[in-house]
């Protein structure tokens, strides 16, 4: 898969690209947002997780002016994520996204935004969803006033959601109705 939107550019994950993931999953200022400052991953981590079998999950690079500055996956969400969420039509074409920014330096310049609507974009029009949902920490205030400029609204609070430099955290679904 590529997208291109001006300078920004979405790419399939490739071999190579394992060393830039390790650099960014194990920068302290990163995982502060993304997986937490006490769970840095090495090669063997970024193997497994990004690199290891999953099931209709696209995983990719995203670069600026050709320079990779971050990541982004989406995939269809499993009965067991639609059931927490409280989505219980089977019919509906649910989608799932995640993403970071793994350049400092491109951080607060609207790179984001114009990441997400690119992959909304995407996901409309190439996979025909219905809605596409994403569930940032509480605390992200930065995130999610990205996502909501994108069109996400906020849906319920997941208290004790995800596990966050020791302690379990509360969590916003949000989502985008498509259609």
């Amino acid at each position: 898969m590529r997208i291109r939107n001006g300078q920004l550019l979405v790419r399939d994950l490739i071999e190579g690209d394992k060393l830039l993931l390790v650099k960014w999953l194990s920068d302290l200022e990163v995982l502060q947002y993304y997986e937490g400052r006490d769970r840095p991953l090495d090669l063997a981590q970024v193997e497994e997780d990004f690199f290891g079998e999953a099931e209709e999950e696209t995983r990719c690079l995203i670069l600026f002016d050709e320079k990779p500055i971050g990541y982004v996956q989406f995939y269809p969400v499993g009965d067991e994520e639609r059931r927490i969420y409280g989505y219980s039509d089977p019919s509906e074409i649910l989608y799932g996204m995640d993403q970071f920014i793994g350049e400092p330096d491109y951080w607060n310049k609207g790179i984001g935004t114009q990441l997400v609507e690119m992959i909304v974009a995407y996901l409309l029009t190439e996979k025909n969803v219905d809605r596409i949902v994403m569930d940032p920490q509480t605390w992200n205030e930065r995130a999610i006033r990205c996502y909501e400029k994108c069109g996400f609204k906020k849906v319920k609070l997941l208290p004790k959601h995800e596990w966050h430099e020791g302690e379990y955290r509360d969590c916003w679904l949000i989502e985008y109705i498509g259609k």
